[in-house]
């Protein structure tokens, strides 16, 4: 379980419970009706795309909660790459309390798969490993921890986890501010203050270069906004190794291979990673 810790297994299994409650209610009534309540079954996961895997934990996890009996393996590992029509788990145990959980655990594990495929997709076409794949913050409420953890298992890495574990200057602190030069100011004055990182974001290279004459020493990472791919070489000309570089805002699978040969660049933040992903298509079929 090299993806996960004890702190988010702990917030993953709060979110299931929540999960199946909400799917349960007061009882999966079609199965109470046609289904003993100590009849068994055994079952399969079945993939249906190629892609990445990914909440393999995850979806233990739902039937753990629900039934510490159902049995589940799987013949892979979390990450593994699959292929249409291969069988990658097989699950045993009381009939009523698979179908208890067949849906939340499905709808997870297609999710995060969804996602890791994604990552290991852009990964495969921007063919630099010095260039990291970030998330963001544009992620389903409730549901962040989930596709944070599906980037990783994918091959990406996270940005912040939230509003409290990086400093990140954006457009809109910058205009509250008063300006990009008020906000390198304001950050000046605040240097012996700060216990997190810092980013900020820039928009044209006159604020890059705002940034790189005043931020020496209180400021970590430059963030290049919506930049033209021609702007962005510019920009690490002008950064010299300075700030660590991410650059977002409009990449995807049809451009992100002309970033790759440009030095300088060290990390990709992408939005779509988590807000418009597809989930895999992956089922789970009674023998």
């Amino acid at each position: 379980m090299k993806y996960y810790n004890q702190k988010e297994l702990k917030l993953c299994e709060a979110l299931i419970k929540q999960a199946l409650k909400e799917d349960i209610g007061s009882g999966d009534k079609s199965s109470e009706l046609l289904i003993d309540k100590n009849n068994l079954s055994n079952a399969v996961i079945l993939i249906k795309e190629n892609g990445v895997i990914a909440g393999i934990e995850i979806f233990k996890k739902v039937f753990q909660i629900l039934d510490k009996k159902i049995k589940i393996k799987f013949s892979i590992e979390e990450g593994s790459l699959v292929k249409k029509n291969e069988i990658v788990g097989k699950i045993s145990g009381n009939t009523r309390n698979i179908l208890k959980g067949e849906r939340v655990a499905l709808n997870i594990l297609q999710r995060m798969s969804g996602i890791a495929s994604q990552v290991h997709l852009l990964n495969e076409k921007l063919k630099n490993k010095n260039i990291k794949l970030l998330d963001t913050r544009k992620t389903t409420p409730n549901f962040r921890i989930f596709e944070k953890l599906a980037v990783k298992i994918g091959g990406g890495e996270n940005h912040r986890t939230g509003l409290y574990d990086m400093i990140l200057i954006k457009d809109n602190h910058i205009e509250a501010a008063g300006g990009i030069e008020k906000t390198m100011q304001i950050l000046e004055k605040n240097r012996g203050k700060r216990e997190l990182k810092v980013e900020i974001e820039v928009k044209s290279l006159f604020e890059m270069m705002v940034v790189c004459s005043l931020g020496n020493g209180i400021v970590d990472r430059v963030m290049l906004d919506n930049f033209h791919i021609n702007d962005v070489k510019k920009a690490v000309t002008i950064n010299n190794n300075m700030f660590e570089i991410e650059i977002s805002g409009g990449i995807n699978a049809s451009n992100i291979n002309k970033y790759s040969k440009i030095r300088g660049i060290d990390f990709i933040s992408i939005g779509a990673l988590t807000h418009s992903v597809r989930s895999m298509d992956i089922s789970l079929d009674f023998l």
